[in-house]
């Protein structure tokens, strides 16, 4: 199976960025540890600041990748192109959030991409990406 993960805006400074909320971690340092979790599965990585970034990346694997693992920061709040984008791939996408984002500021409360993905995670920190993980891999399962 191959797993696409995308982060978006500002997410490139986890670890540094409002630890109090996102945790001490990078990406980067998390990343190999959910490597090893699935060994099984080819996951890759992307992440950029910039809207038409993040979806040219997400046109260009998403009719070839078992799944998409999406966190669009704050993205999520205002992006009808992601939301469009999701809807043209044939890929399930997952949408994840470090953050409860409902116990937060009330912007954060409604989220432009939910409708289009598969399934919303949020609130476990860093480990709602394995929680992702573990749902396209239940999802592959139900397939078979």
């Amino acid at each position: 199976m191959r797993v696409l993960i995308i982060n978006g805006p500002n997410l490139n400074l986890l670890g540094k960025r409002e630890p109090g909320i996102y945790g001490n971690a990078s990406f980067d340092s998390y990343l190999p540890l959910l490597k090893a979790q699935y060994p099984d599965m080819e996951i890759d990585y992307f992440q950029s600041n910039i809207e038409g970034e993040l979806i040219d990346k997400m046109q260009e694997a998403g009719f070839s990748v078992d799944a998409i693992i999406l966190n669009a920061g704050a993205y999520t709040h205002t992006s009808v192109a992601l939301h469009d984008c999701i809807r043209a791939i044939t890929a399930p996408v997952i949408e994840v959030h470090i953050s409860n984002v409902h116990q937060r500021e009330e912007f954060r409360h409604h989220s432009m991409i939910s409708a289009a993905c598969k399934g919303v995670i949020c609130g476990f920190g860093l480990d709602s990406y394995r929680l992702a993980m573990e749902a396209v891999r239940s999802g592959e399962q139900a397939k078979r």
